[in-house]
């Protein structure tokens, strides 16, 4: 096995950070745990920017178009998995902005059942529900005004055209 097979990687996600008059938007998703509250998150996939790949997760987990406006910040957590004993460091890209109307004829993504605007309070009564601690993280960083310029993230041409490396 070479040094590079022991490296160790943590899974690269993004989240939408979204406040309407007061209320975020989460959804409700079905887990190997329950049912559990998140931010609109997702996976960042081959070809594409952390910033495409929260408006792509957005889409898919709520059915409504996500514009972000501000980075948020970057976060880590581990979750570690009793039954089967898997155990993996997240790197979250979160991003704020802002959401439009739900487009008709999508359909919210597998596992997911529902999306609810929340209030500070509720989301904060409801820690134990939670699919990530990172959930309130970013709601509190959020309320006390952390934004950063989207372009802190550079994602060189490369990682959309693989033939243009040396």
């Amino acid at each position: 096995m070479s040094n590079n097979d022991l490296r160790w990687k943590p899974s690269v996600t993004v989240a939408a950070i979204i406040e309407q008059d007061g209320r975020y938007l989460l959804i409700e998703e079905q887990t190997p745990e329950g049912l559990k509250l998140n931010n609109p998150a997702g996976h960042l996939d081959p070809a594409e920017s952390p910033e495409q790949a929260v408006v792509r997760e957005t889409l898919e987990e709520t059915m409504r178009p996500f514009k972000p406006e501000a980075l948020l910040g970057v976060y880590l957590s581990r979750f570690h998995r009793q039954a089967s004993g898997e155990d993996v460091t997240y790197m979250r890209f979160a991003f704020c902005g802002t959401v439009g109307d739900e487009l008709p004829g999508l359909q919210l993504d597998t596992g997911i059942l529902r999306t609810l605007w929340m209030t500070v309070d509720e989301i904060r009564a409801s820690v134990d529900r939670h699919r990530s601690p990172l959930l309130l993280r970013c709601i509190e960083d959020h309320l006390v005004g952390i934004r950063h310029q989207l372009n802190l993230v550079t994602t060189d041409a490369t990682v959309y055209s693989p033939e243009l490396r040396d």
